[in-house]
């Protein structure tokens, strides 16, 4: 095994081309990720994020955030997220994804997608919601693989079919540029990607050489958090 421990995602990013289903992308290789999160300026807690190979082009993507200080520790503040994903079309699918927040209250979300009727169920504990499946689609959870998957491939101007509750929002990112950027895990130059469709704050910082998730993420979507790399670990 390959460890690397140098002296956070959620969440994303990431030849000259739109990017639409990860072409071209070879199929990702088991990791296990360790993010120091924040919120705010304030330290949260630790995310941990792995991805198990399960057979035949199936793969579970699961993101277990814990919150450790602060607010979040008084609240028990708790989050998973995990997908369960195929890989089709030298791309990621998404079969279901579970996410269930809790912090005095539990939130949670069930969304299945049946590819033979190309149907998309989205339960939120109120009621199912249905639309259509687009070919591609991946989760807000596995945005961020997919983003860095991307990237490998060479791309630069990415556009992902994300499935969200009630629809599939074809999100647009754009690679800004390259930054020196220190975390955690050590010094990297780092391609800074940007959401370029939606006025919701998101930056991902990406070393698409080396691995397949950023070295940072931040976003305000869900509230302003930053996730920084710690370590990541790959056979």
């Amino acid at each position: 095994m390959r460890t690397l421990k140098l002296p956070r995602t959620l969440l994303a990013g990431f030849a000259l081309a739109v990017f639409t289903t990860a072409a071209l992308a070879a199929p990702p290789t088991p990791f296990t990720a360790t993010y120091q999160v924040s919120r705010d300026g304030e330290a949260m807690g630790e995310a941990t994020i792995t991805l198990k190979s399960l057979g035949h082009g199936e793969y579970e993507y699961s993101n277990q955030i814990h919150g450790t200080s602060g607010l979040a520790a008084m609240l028990g503040a708790n989050s998973s997220d995990v997908t369960r994903f195929r890989w089709n079309n030298d791309a990621p699918e998404t079969e279901t994804y579970n996410s269930k927040v809790s912090a005095l209250k539990t939130r949670q979300r069930v969304m299945q997608v049946n590819w033979n009727a190309k149907q998309v169920s989205v339960n939120e504990g109120k009621g199912v919601t249905t639309y259509a499946a687009t070919p591609g689609m991946v989760d807000r959870n596995t945005m961020s693989l997919a983003l860095g998957l991307a990237l490998r491939a060479g791309n630069q101007n990415v556009t992902l079919p994300v499935g969200v509750k009630q629809r599939v929002e074809q999100q647009q990112f754009k690679v800004q540029g390259t930054e020196s950027i220190k975390v955690p895990a050590g010094s990297f130059q780092a391609e800074r990607v940007t959401r370029t469709d939606s006025d919701k704050h998101f930056d991902a910082w990406y070393v698409p050489k080396q691995f397949p998730l950023p070295v940072k993420m931040a976003q305000s979507d869900g509230g302003d958090l930053t996730l920084e790399l710690v370590r990541y670990s790959s056979p």
